[in-house]
C-alpha cells in the first residue's frame, strides 16, 4: 500500500466508519489480524456499535505492514457485498455514498414511525440486494425472537449503512408494492428518481387532486359472476358465451351504433356485455375495412384483469388484443401498439399522456371506446381529458371521424341533487360529457335480471353508546399529557397544523397527526443536531398519539378489552425494540394506568350497548335460518379483528364461524391481507363452508359477488349513494336483508339520504328514457356547446415569456453555469446548453440505467465539475446524431442579473423565459 493509499484512507475514513460493520469482514482478513484483535472488533461492537468497532477496525487495518492488505482489505468488502464502499475506495469517489446522507438523516427523523408502521419480513425481499446477507439473517431472526418492532428498528439501522445508491428507490417501490402508507412520507427526491421518468417523459399533470370512486369488473379473481361458472370460467371464455336475455337488451343501442352509457347493478355482467358490444362493432365493417377498439381501466389491477378477459376471448376469433399501462407504457412505442391491435386495453393516463405529445394524433385512430366505470367522466379525471379531447374535435367541426362511445357503470350517481329536476340536470351533464344519446338500463327482462340480481330488504337500528366512558376518559388524559411533553419539545407545534378543533378517537385526529409529521419531515433549524433531535422526538409523540386514538376508535365500537390488548401488543413491541428516554417515560406514564385500565376493561358495566345489539341481530337471523351467510362490513382492520375476539369469546354466539377479510395494503402494525390470502379466505366463505361470517373492510364492498349471502350488516358504516348500492349489492340471495347498526343518528339519516337519491336516480333515468332520442340529442349538444365555452373562457393565458437574459446557478454550490440565452428546446419537453463553455462545467459519469427512446439515447449522467460539489445536473444523451447535455431546472438557481434575485423552479413550465428551439444547424458553428 502506497502512502498515497493510506492517506486517503484517512481522509474517508468518516465514510467507513458510517458505512462497514468490520464483523461482516473479519473472517476475509484472517491472513492479516490477530486473533485478539479480532476478539476486539467484536467486543467493540457488541458493546458500544459497529460504528465504534469500525474506528477500532481502521486502526487495526493502518497499523498492517505486511504485503497485499490493502487489496486484501478490498477483495473483503467485495466478497461480504460492500459494493458500494468497494468501487468508493478503489477509484476514492465517495460522491455516491455523500449522496445518501439526505436519505439517511430523513430516516432517522423518521424511524419512530417507521417501526410503528414497517412490517420488515414483508419488504425484505425487495430489499435484500441493498443490505448485506448477514444482515437480512439478523433482521429475520430479531423478527421472530422479538417481535416486528424490534425487527423493524434493526433494519433502520441497516439500511443507515447501506452503501447502495439505490436502497433510497428500492425502499419507495417495496413500499408502494406493499400499498404501505409510510410511503407517503419517505419521499425520494428527484436525484434518485430514474431519469426517464424526470427527463425523457413528458408526463401529464393535473391540478386537481381527486378521489374517484372505483367499481371493480364483475369477472374477476375475487368475484363469482352472476352467470353460472360455465359461462364465464377461463375455459369457456375461448367459445362465445350465451348471453342472457337481460344483456341482449344492455347491449341492444350500443350495437346498434349508439353512443351508450349502460348502468346495470353490480354482479348482472356488464364486462360480458362490452364484449357482446365489441364483438358485434368488430365484424361490422366491410371486407377491406378494420374497426379499433380501446378499453379504458382506471387502476393497473383492473386493467390487468380486463387484458385477459379480453385476450382469452378474442384472440381464438384472430383479433390482436394487447394492453399499456403506466406500469408498462415507457418501455413500449404507443402509437406501434395501437396501429398494430384491434383491441386495445389502457389505463386513460396514457392515451391523455400521448394525445398530448401527439404520437396519438387523434382519437380517429379508434373506432369504439369503452369507458369502465364511467361515472368519473368528470372534472380533471382522465375520463374527462380523453372527452374533452373528443368534443373538441366534434365541436371544432373536424373531417375525422369519431369513435362511438359506450360507459359501463353501476350507477350514474346524482352529485349534490336535491330533487329530480336537479338529478336530471347531473345525469344530462354525464350525458353530455360522454356523448351519449342513451341510458341503457333493463327493462324488458327485469325478472330475469331480478333471479340473478337481488335487492335485498333494508333495515336501520339506532343503538345506544355508553353512558358513562371510564376508559376514554384515562387515555384522553395519557394523550393530553403527550400532547404537553411533545409542545415542550416544539413550541410551535400548533402551527404544524391547521386542523385546531380536533377530538380524539376521530379520523379527524388521525389527520392532524398525519399532517403534523408531513410538516416535521421538512422543519428546518440552523442547528442540524437539534433538528434532529427534535424531529425523532415529534415522530415518537405522534406515534404514540396515534396508538391511542386507535384503541379509542376500537373502544367506541367494539370492547374495552379489544382496545387495551391493542395498546398492550403496541408497548410490549415498543420495549423488545430500542426502547430510548423518550419511549420508556410514555411506556411508564401507560403503565401507571395500567391497572386502573384493566379493571375498567373486566367491569360489566362498561360493556358495549352496540355489541348486544349486534348479538341480537345474529342470533334472531341465525334462529330463522340456520343456513345464514353473513357479511359484516365495519370501518377499520382493527375493528375487524376485534369483533372476530368477541365473536369467538362469546359463548352465545358458538354457532358462528367467523373469517375475515381485510385490504393487501399495509397501516401501523397492521398486516393486509396477501391476494392469495384473500382468495383462500372467500373460497373457504363462498364454496367450502368453513365460515358463516365474513368481517370485512371496504375491500368487500365492490366487486366481490357472493351468490349465496343473505346477511348484510353495516356496522358503522356508510358512504355515497354509489357506495351505497354496491354494499347492498353483496347480499345476492332471495330473502337477504341489510342493516344498519349505528349510534349515531346521521348515518341513518345520510343512508336515508342515499336511498332517496337512489330513487331520484332511478326516476331521472326513467325520464330520461321517455324523451324523443332527436330532442335529447339536442339538448346534449347545447350542454357540451356551453361547457367548451366556460372551458375555453377558463383557459389560462399563455405567460409573456421575460427575454432579458438570465444566470443559471449549479443549485448546491452556487457556481454560475450558463445563461437562458444559451438554452434551447428540443421536442418542447427537453433542455440542452450550447457552447463549449458549458461542456468545461460538467463532468459525465456512465449511466446505471442507459436505454434507448424515439430519437433519443441516453447514455451518462452528468454532474457539476468543482470539487466537493458533483450536484446531479441531469443526462447526457445521443440526440439523433448529436451527443448533447439534457438539464433539469429543478438542479439549478435562476438569477436575475439586474437585481440579483434568486428563483427556485421545479418544473421548466414554471420558468417563462424565452424558449429558442434547438436548430441543428448551430451545432455546427
Amino acid at each position: 500500500m502506497t502512502t498515497e493509499q493510506r492517506r486517503s484512507l484517512l481522509a474517508f475514513q468518516d465514510y467507513i466508519r458510517k458505512t462497514l460493520d468490520p464483523t461482516y469482514i473479519l473472517s476475509y482478513m484472517a491472513p492479516w489480524f490477530r486473533e485478539e484483535e479480532v476478539q476486539c472488533i467484536q467486543a467493540e461492537k457488541n458493546n458500544k456499535g459497529p460504528m465504534e468497532a469500525a474506528t477500532l477496525f481502521l486502526k487495526f487495518l493502518l497499523e498492517l505492514q505486511e504485503e497485499g492488505w490493502f487489496r486484501g482489505f478490498l477483495d473483503a468488502l467485495d466478497h461480504a457485498g460492500y459494493s458500494g464502499l468497494y468501487e468508493a475506495i478503489e477509484s476514492w469517489d465517495f460522491k455516491k455514498i455523500e449522496k445518501l446522507e439526505e436519505y439517511r438523516l430523513l430516516l432517522k427523523r423518521l424511524q419512530p414511525e417507521f417501526k410503528t408502521r414497517i412490517i420488515p419480513t414483508d419488504i425484505l425481499s425487495d430489499l435484500s440486494e441493498c443490505l448485506i446477507n448477514q444482515e437480512c439473517e439478523e433482521i429475520l431472526q430479531i423478527c421472530s425472537t422479538k417481535g416486528m418492532m424490534a425487527g423493524a428498528e434493526k433494519l433502520v439501522e441497516c439500511l443507515l449503512r447501506s452503501d447502495k445508491e439505490n436502497w433510497p428507490k428500492t425502499l419507495k417501490l417495496a413500499l408502494e408494492r406493499e400499498r404501505n402508507k409510510f410511503s407517503e412520507l419517505w419521499t425520494v427526491e428527484n436525484g434518485i428518481k430514474d431519469v426517464e421518468t424526470e427527463d425523457l417523459e413528458d408526463k401529464m399533470e393535473t391540478s386537481d387532486i381527486q378521489i374517484f370512486y372505483q367499481e371493480d369488473p364483475e369477472c374477476q379473481n375475487l368475484s363469482e359472476n352472476s352467470c353460472p361458472p360455465s359461462e364465464v370460467s377461463d375455459t369457456n371464455l375461448y367459445s362465445p358465451f350465451k348471453p342472457k336475455n337481460y344483456q341482449l337488451e344492455l347491449a341492444l343501442p350500443a350495437k346498434k351504433g349508439k353512443n351508450t352509457i349502460i348502468c346495470a347493478p353490480t354482479g348482472s355482467g356488464k364486462t360480458l356485455v362490452s364484449i357482446l358490444i365489441c364483438e358485434h362493432h368488430l365484424k361490422k365493417f366491410p371486407q377491406g375495412q378494420k374497426g379499433k377498439v380501446v378499453f379504458f381501466a382506471n387502476q393497473i389491477p383492473l386493467y390487468e384483469q380486463q387484458e385477459s378477459i379480453f385476450s382469452k376471448y378474442f384472440e381464438r376469433l384472430g383479433y390482436r388484443v394487447t394492453g399499456i399501462s403506466g406500469a408498462t407504457a415507457e418501455n413500449v412505442p404507443v402509437e406501434q401498439i395501437v396501429e398494430n391491435n384491434d383491441i386495445i386495453i389502457l389505463t386513460p393516463q396514457i392515451l391523455v399522456n400521448n394525445l398530448k405529445k401527439g404520437t396519438i394524433p387523434s382519437l380517429s385512430v379508434f373506432t369504439l371506446m369503452i369507458f369502465d366505470e364511467c361515472h368519473n367522466t368528470s372534472k380533471q379525471h382522465p375520463y374527462n381529458m380523453i372527452m374533452f379531447n373528443y368534443l373538441d374535435q366534434k365541436l371544432g367541426g373536424s373531417s375525422g371521424p369519431l369513435p362511438q362511445v359506450v360507459g359501463l357503470t353501476a350507477s350514474v350517481g346524482v352529485g349534490d341533487a336535491k330533487d329530480t329536476d336537479e338529478a336530471l340536470d347531473y345525469i344530462c351533464k354525464l350525458c353530455a360529457s360522454l356523448d351519449a344519446s342513451v341510458i341503457a338500463t333493463v327493462k324488458d327482462n327485469l325478472e330475469e335480471l331480478e333471479q340473478v340480481v337481488y335487492k335485498p330488504q333494508k333495515f336501520f337500528r339506532k343503538v345506544e353508546s355508553r353512558i358513562s366512558d371510564k376508559f376514554k376518559c384515562i387515555i384522553a388524559q395519557l394523550m393530553r399529557d403527550t400532547e404537553s411533553l411533545a409542545k415542550r419539545i416544539c413550541k410551535d407545534l400548533e402551527n404544524f397544523s391547521q386542523i385546531q378543533n380536533r377530538e380524539f378517537g376521530t379520523q379527524k385526529y388521525e389527520q392532524w397527526i398525519v399532517t403534523v409529521q408531513k410538516a416535521c419531515m421538512v422543519f428546518q433549524m440552523p442547528d442540524k443536531d437539534e433538528e434532529s433531535r427534535i424531529c425523532k422526538a415529534l415522530f415518537l409523540y405522534t406515534s404514540h398519539l396515534r396508538k391511542y386514538n386507535d384503541a379509542l376508535i376500537i373502544s367506541e365500537h367494539a370492547r374495552i378489552k379489544d382496545a387495551l390488548d391493542y395498546l398492550k401488543d403496541f408497548f410490549s413491541n415498543v420495549r423488545a425494540a430500542g426502547f430510548d428516554e423518550i419511549e420508556q417515560d410514555l411506556t411508564q406514564r401507560f403503565e401507571e394506568k395500567l391497572q386502573e385500565l384493566e379493571s375498567v376493561s373486566r367491569d360489566p358495566s362498561n360493556e358495549n350497548p352496540k355489541l348486544e345489539d349486534l348479538r341480537f341481530i345474529l342470533q334472531e337471523e341465525y334462529h330463522l335460518n340456520p343456513e345464514t351467510i353473513t357479511i359484516l362490513f365495519v370501518k377499520t382492520r382493527a375493528l375487524v379483528d376485534a369483533l372476530k375476539n368477541w365473536i369467538e369469546g362469546n359463548p352465545k354466539l358458538s354457532f358462528l364461524k367467523p373469517g375475515i377479510l381485510t385490504g393487501r395494503g399495509k397501516t401501523n402494525q397492521n398486516t393486509g391481507m396477501t391476494l392469495p390470502a384473500q382468495k383462500c379466505i372467500l373460497d373457504a366463505f363462498k364454496v367450502n363452508g368453513d365460515h358463516n361470517i365474513l368481517i370485512a373492510t371496504s375491500v368487500a364492498d365492490e366487486g366481490i359477488d357472493i351468490a349465496q349471502c343473505n346477511l348484510v350488516i353495516l356496522y358503522e358504516y356508510v358512504g355515497n349513494v354509489i357506495k351505497m348500492i354496491q354494499t347492498r349489492g353483496r347480499g345476492r340471495a332471495r330473502g337477504s336483508k341489510c342493516f344498519l347498526l349505528t349510534s349515531n343518528a346521521g348515518v341513518i339519516e345520510k343512508e336515508q339520504i342515499n336511498m332517496y337519491k337512489e330513487k331520484m336516480m332511478n326516476d331521472s333515468i326513467l325520464r330520461l328514457q321517455t324523451w324523443d332520442e332527436a330532442v335529447f340529442r339536442e339538448m346534449i349538444l347545447h350542454i357540451q356547446t356551453h361547457e367548451k365555452l366556460i372551458r375555453d373562457s377558463q383557459e389560462k393565458p399563455k405567460p409573456v415569456p421575460d427575454k432579458e437574459n438570465k444566470k443559471l446557478l449549479c443549485g448546491k454550490c452556487k457556481a454560475l453555469v450558463c445563461y437562458t440565452a444559451d438554452i434551447r428546446v428540443i421536442e418542447e419537453c427537453h433542455y440542452t446548453v450550447l457552447g463549449d463553455a458549458f461542456k468545461e462545467c460538467f463532468v459525465s459519469r456512465p449511466h446505471p440505467k442507459p436505454k434507448k427512446f424515439p430519437n433519443f439515447e441516453k447514455r451518462a449522467k452528468i454532474f457539476c465539475a468543482r470539487q466537493n460539489c458533483s450536484h446531479d445536473w441531469g443526462i447526457h444523451v445521443k440526440y439523433k446524431t448529436f451527443e448533447i447535455p439534457v438539464i433539469k431546472i429543478e438542479s439549478f438557481v435562476v438569477e436575475d442579473i439586474a437585481t440579483g434575485v434568486q428563483t427556485l423552479y421545479s418544473k421548466w413550465k414554471d420558468f417563462h423565459f424565452e424558449k429558442i428551439p434547438f436548430d441543428p444547424a448551430e451545432m455546427s458553428k
